[in-house]
């Protein structure tokens, strides 16, 4: 039996007032009491005393209404003014007119469709297609997209991503790095962002097979900027090394929310202080890397939590942050508390900036994976490598 199923049955039984321990059916000692002990014993009560000074069984315990087994829940974020995400809560009134993107192009001889028909051809999937992504139309007519490596299946199950789950998917395709080599060299890109699914059944969570595909792309085209978006492999700091070494450019993991809201949104197995660690660990491994992270806004956080967890980043010296709206991607995932607005997410780029990140993404619609930030940052990290070779010469 499952311990959470242990748990269940014993409040219900604790719950139920034909399960009342009587004073024969506890638990007695078999060893003397100190003096300090016997002091905070009570003198047993008669039977009269205990009726006198019975307290209802609605009144003691709560009438069920808030709580399994009758026990009134622990006290909330709400209690405190504070929101918190739910699956089947309200939504807010209609989606603003901000969330409006242009439909692709479905000409042949569109940027669009050769994206498309490469990453069908080569059987590869992205994160574009498997997460639901708004700005799919803008980046695949822009001629690049986002690989999923490891599979479209996550090992985990956080409550706001649409992505497949299974405990036991299928194993990786050893021939899927070599596929994303090809696919890469016939977009003729300068920037490419990989990134998959948590593979928590796989020893090092799948950073060998990350490492070995950043080898093969920057064999093919040395030049091209790689950047990896990565699961936390559960805090496996040796597989937070293995691909920071591999030559890859961008380490990025993302945090996600705040730490307050990060038991309602993430996987039990993630954690806001496991996330930073691998941020941190990243770029001490390999000094140089930029680190990068992103954060849904609109699922009950404050301005406070946001700018404490810019903070937090910071301290880690995470080098890129950006900011985007969390919308739900079906009714089974937790609700919308609130659409921020665009001047709210201006807000938090200029307060971001002047932290000292080097760069930062805010913005409705702006995701972790995004085409304008990577020109951005192709042009940031280039800019940087040039200015370093110069003062070294």
């Amino acid at each position: 039996m499952k311990i959470s199923s242990i748990f269940f049955g014993v409040s219900l039984l604790q719950g139920c007032s034909a399960f009342q321990p009587t004073r024969s059916s506890r638990i007695q000692r078999t060893f003397p009491l100190s003096v300090s002990q016997q002091n905070l014993v009570e003198a047993p009560k008669t039977k009269e005393e205990d009726e006198e000074s019975a307290v209802p069984y609605i009144l003691a315990r709560g009438d069920g209404s808030t709580g399994g087994g009758g026990l009134p829940m622990p006290k909330s974020d709400e209690d405190d003014g504070l929101k918190r995400p739910k699956v089947g809560a309200e939504m807010p009134n209609g989606r603003p007119s901000w969330f409006r993107v242009p439909a692709p192009s479905l000409a042949e001889d569109s940027r669009y469709v050769e994206v498309k028909d490469s990453l069908k051809d080569l059987n590869l999937n992205t994160v574009c297609k498997e997460a639901q992504c708004p700005n799919v139309g803008e980046c695949w007519s822009g001629g690049t997209g986002t690989i999923m490596l490891l599979g479209d299946t996550c090992t985990r199950g956080c409550m706001f991503c649409a992505v497949n789950t299974d405990a036991k998917p299928p194993p990786p395709d050893p021939f899927e790095p070599f596929k994303t080599a090809e696919a890469v060299a016939q977009w003729g890109v300068d920037y490419i962002v990989l990134t998959s699914v948590d593979r928590d059944d796989i020893e090092d969570g799948g950073a060998g097979h990350f490492g070995h595909t950043v080898e093969l792309l920057k064999h093919a085209k040395p030049e091209l900027l790689v950047e990896c978006l990565v699961s936390d492999f559960q805090g496996n700091l040796t597989s937070v090394e293995t691909l920071a070494t591999s030559g890859l450019d961008v380490y990025a993991h993302n945090v996600e929310t705040v730490e307050r809201l990060q038991k309602f949104v993430r996987d039990p197995r993630a954690g806001y202080k496991q996330s930073l660690s691998t941020l941190e660990h990243a770029k001490k491994a390999q000094p140089g890397l930029y680190t990068k992270t992103s954060l849904m806004l609109g699922l009950g956080e404050t301005d406070e939590e946001v700018i404490q967890t810019m903070n937090d980043l910071r301290a880690v010296d995470v080098d890129v942050v950006t900011f985007g709206q969390y919308l739900r991607p079906t009714d089974n995932h937790l609700s919308v508390v609130e659409y921020v607005k665009p001047e709210k997410f201006d807000h938090f780029r200029e307060v971001g900036e002047e932290m000292g990140f080097k760069y930062v993404a805010s913005g409705p619609l702006v995701r972790s994976s995004y085409k304008a930030g990577e020109f951005y940052l192709e042009h940031m990290i280039k800019t940087e490598r040039k200015q370093k070779e110069e003062a070294e010469i």
